[in-house]
């Protein structure tokens, strides 16, 4: 009944091309369709609230592709969030990650609280699943900001935030191998830095000053297909572990 798959790289890279995908799709709806951030940000918190509603309520156990596409959702509502804050609430990105960090240390505390671990596994009980998925919101919409703070307000370049981002999470990965007792704290870590990594890297890609000036919508679709592939082969390994178990 565990609705969170197991975290092995595959999880890693499939999560850093739905962050990068969710970049330029949020992109492509307040800017290029120009819809705005507020209009934006209603479409997808729906639609996210709609498919956590539903895989909460009527799913059991592990759906691969109504995971993901939470996972997708909370990434482009977090590019409207960070965008409201500094565009349409002139709070600016550092205020921004603050506050988003605030949200998240909140959530954590209380799952903490709850069940004295900040266990991810197993994920089987309604409540945890609720704090699961707020948290990831917080810190995928944690990582846009941070990710446009470095760019905006610190001057980086897209490459350069983008190296710099990479360069956390292979450190951060590093550390799970080097020491124990920490793999709840790492997780959220690689979690949240895979985002701004995914934020650097859409700009990197779709903007046309100082990036390569990519169809927002081209790109995205290019993302996708590179998701579905990597969706492929983690079905194809899980069917050959359960056909292996079941011999």
């Amino acid at each position: 009944m565990d609705k969170i798959p197991q975290i092995t790289l595959l999880f890693w890279l499939m999560k850093i091309v739905a962050t990068t995908m969710g970049e330029m799709l949020g992109d492509y709806l307040s800017m290029s369709l120009n819809l705005g951030y507020r209009v934006s940000f209603g479409i997808t918190a729906s639609l996210f609230l709609l498919a956590m509603f539903f895989y909460s309520k009527v799913v059991k156990g592990y759906n691969a592709l109504l995971f993901w596409l939470l996972i997708i959702f909370t990434t482009t509502v977090g590019t409207e969030i960070s965008d409201m804050i500094d565009r349409t609430f002139h709070l600016g990105y550092l205020k921004g990650s603050l506050f988003l960090f605030s949200g998240l240390f909140i959530v954590l505390s209380l799952w903490y609280a709850k069940y004295r671990n900040l266990h991810i596994h197993p994920m089987n009980d309604p409540f945890k699943e609720y704090l699961f998925w707020t948290a990831v919101l917080f810190s995928n919409s944690l990582g846009t900001a941070f990710g446009d703070f470095l760019t905006d307000n610190m001057g980086l370049h897209f490459l350069s935030a983008s190296v710099l981002t990479l360069t956390i999470i292979g450190i951060t990965a590093l550390l799970h191998f080097l020491i124990k007792g920490y793999d709840d704290f790492l997780f959220w870590i690689a979690f949240i830095f895979t985002r701004p990594f995914g934020a650097t890297f859409g700009d990197l890609l779709t903007k046309p000053n100082g990036g390569l000036g990519l169809d927002r919508l081209s790109a995205s679709l290019t993302a996708l297909a590179i998701f579905v592939l990597l969706l492929s082969i983690q079905h194809i390994i899980f069917l050959r572990r359960k056909n292996e178990t079941s011999v």
